[in-house]
Order: C-alpha cells, then sequence, then structure tokens
C-alpha cells in the first residue's frame, strides 16, 4: 500500500511538471483567451492542485490508460478554470486514448461510438441554440463518450449539469457573477467523468 502511494506521488509529481508546461505551451500560442493579463495570477495554484488531485486518482487508477485518461481530464479541468479554455490539443489527445482503449479492453465499440456522436450532437445542438456552451464543451462531451460509453455518459452529464448549476446559482448569490456571466462547464464534466470512470 506504501509503495503504491509513492509511487502515485512520483508519477503525480513528474506529470504535475510536464502539464503544467505543456499548459503554459498552449496559453504561449493562443489569442483567445479570456484573461491574458492574468495568467501567472490564475495559475498560482495550479501546480499544488494537480499534484494533489492526482496523486489522488492515480491511487485510484487501475491501469495505464485510466491514468492517461485522469491526466488529460486534470489538465482540462486546470485550462477550462484559469482561462475559461478546452484546447483542441487535450481534447483530441483525449478522444484517441478513448479509442484506443475501446479495443484494448474489449468494451463495446458500438456503445461507445453511438455516445460520442449522439452526446456531442445533442450537445452541439444546445450549444447553437442557447449559445451557453462551448465548442470546447461539446468536443469534450463527444471525447468523453469514447470512454464511457452511452449509459454511464448519461450519469456524467447529469452530475456535471447539477454541480455545475448549484456552483453557478452559489456564484451568483455571492455576487462572483452574473446571470449574464460565461461559467465554465468543463471542469464539471471533467471532475464527473473521472468519479465515473473510479467507481463504476
Amino acid at each position: 500500500m506504501a509503495g503504491e502511494i509513492f509511487l502515485s506521488m512520483m508519477a503525480a509529481a513528474a506529470l504535475t511538471f510536464v502539464g503544467s508546461r505543456w499548459i503554459d505551451r498552449l496559453y504561449d500560442g493562443c489569442s483567445e483567451l479570456s484573461f491574458p493579463e492574468k495568467i501567472s495570477e490564475r495559475a498560482k495554484f495550479r501546480r499544488p492542485l494537480m499534484f494533489v488531485a492526482l496523486t489522488i486518482f492515480f491511487a485510484a487508477a487501475d491501469d495505464l490508460w485510466l491514468a492517461a485518461g485522469i491526466f488529460l481530464l486534470v489538465l482540462m479541468t486546470a485550462t477550462d478554470f484559469e482561462q475559461y479554455m478546452l484546447f483542441d490539443e487535450t481534447t483530441g489527445a483525449l478522444a484517441l486514448i478513448g479509442a484506443a482503449r475501446i479495443f484494448s479492453a474489449g468494451l463495446n465499440f458500438v456503445d461507445c461510438a453511438a455516445a460520442s456522436l449522439i452526446g456531442g450532437g445533442i450537445f452541439l445542438l444546445l450549444a447553437v441554440l442557447t449559445g451557453a456552451l462551448g465548442g470546447g464543451d461539446v468536443k469534450l462531451v463527444a471525447a468523453l463518450g469514447l470512454w464511457l460509453g452511452c449509459e454511464k455518459l448519461l450519469s456524467v452529464v447529469l452530475m456535471a449539469t447539477i454541480g455545475g448549476g448549484l456552483a453557478a446559482l452559489m456564484m451568483i448569490a455571492l455576487k462572483q457573477k452574473d446571470r449574464g456571466s460565461y461559467f465554465a462547464y468543463g471542469p464539471y464534466f471533467a471532475l464527473a467523468a473521472i468519479y465515473v470512470l473510479l467507481t463504476r
């Protein structure tokens, strides 16, 4: 047990460094950041929070595919909280690893492909009709479908919608945001997905 925790901490430390450097490089090449003048300020707790999260999640992950997916989801949580950005590079990597995992783990290809197409399609429609979701959220849901399949993706969507909605209401009540403010839903999808992947 102690050995597993130590290995999780070592892996978390290494990937926190690598992941944070990757995020910084993504920011350097992006002209669409929401807070370009506050990159350092909004990222000041990134590394310690990433280290703690990755240590906990890696200790619970039972294969390398899952650990890789969790790593990417933690990065996406960080960038969406910091700059309201979900980068194609991280979402694309999540989708590719999810597709490879389908065959490696013997998952139901039809179920996972359907979850990706239907989930992504529904969220694309919602984004077009309501304007409340960004393209990054749509791509994230489509990528998560490859990991989760239809039933688990539905659970993630429900948890993320409830969790994100409650967080938004709390921020409005505390006057940190108003009803017209942009709200980052990506982290709630990512964290709900990690929970489902680790427990079901």
